[in-house]
C-alpha cells in the first residue's frame, strides 16, 4: 500500500520548476536593488555636510547660557537638528531650551552663513563641557571645551 502511495505522487513539472526559479531571482534581485538604492541615497546624502564651529561664549551675567556658533564648511547645505550638551562624552542631553539666529536653523555650504546657537544651560566654572551639534542630515558636530574660571 505504502509503495503504490508513492508511486502516484507526481513532481512539479520541469517548465513550472523553471518558472518558480525565475520568479525568485527576479524578485531577490528587486529586493537587493532596494535595498542599495536606499543604503547608497542615506549615506551620500550628508556627504557634502561638514560642521565646524567657530567659537563658544560661556555668558555667566543672568541665567547662564552657552552661545554657539557654527559654519558648515561642506559642499552641502545643513539644517541643524538638536544641540546635546553633557559634562561627559557619554552623558550628553538633548538640550530643549536652544535659539537659533537664523531661525531656519540653516548652514549654508562652503560657510555661507554662521548659525548662532544660544542654549540655556546651568554650565559649571572650571569645568569640561562636551558638545554635539546633529545636523538633519549629515555627520555630527561633535567637540568639548572647558568652561572659564569664575
Amino acid at each position: 500500500m505504502l509503495k503504490k502511495m508513492f508511486r502516484s505522487l507526481k513532481a512539479i513539472s520541469p517548465i513550472l520548476a523553471t518558472l518558480l526559479l525565475i520568479v525568485i531571482a527576479v524578485s531577490a534581485i528587486v529586493i537587493t536593488y532596494a535595498w542599495v538604492i536606499t543604503f547608497l541615497t542615506g549615506t551620500t546624502g550628508g556627504a557634502g555636510v561638514f560642521l565646524k564651529y567657530d567659537s563658544v561664549y560661556w555668558n555667566s551675567t543672568g541665567t547662564k547660557s552657552i552661545v554657539i556658533y557654527i559654519r558648515n564648511e561642506g559642499t552641502s547645505d545643513a539644517e541643524i537638528d538638536s544641540v546635546y550638551i553633557g559634562t561627559s562624552s557619554t552623558n550628553l542631553v538633548k538640550q530643549t531650551s536652544v535659539t537659533y539666529d537664523p531661525t531656519s536653523k540653516i548652514a549654508y555650504a562652503n560657510g555661507g552663513n554662521v548659525v548662532t546657537i544660544t542654549v540655556t544651560y546651568p554650565w559649571n566654572t572650571d569645568t569640561t563641557h562636551y558638545f554635539k551639534v546633529a545636523p538633519k542630515v549629515g555627520p555630527a558636530l561633535e567637540f568639548s571645551l572647558k568652561s572659564p574660571k569664575s
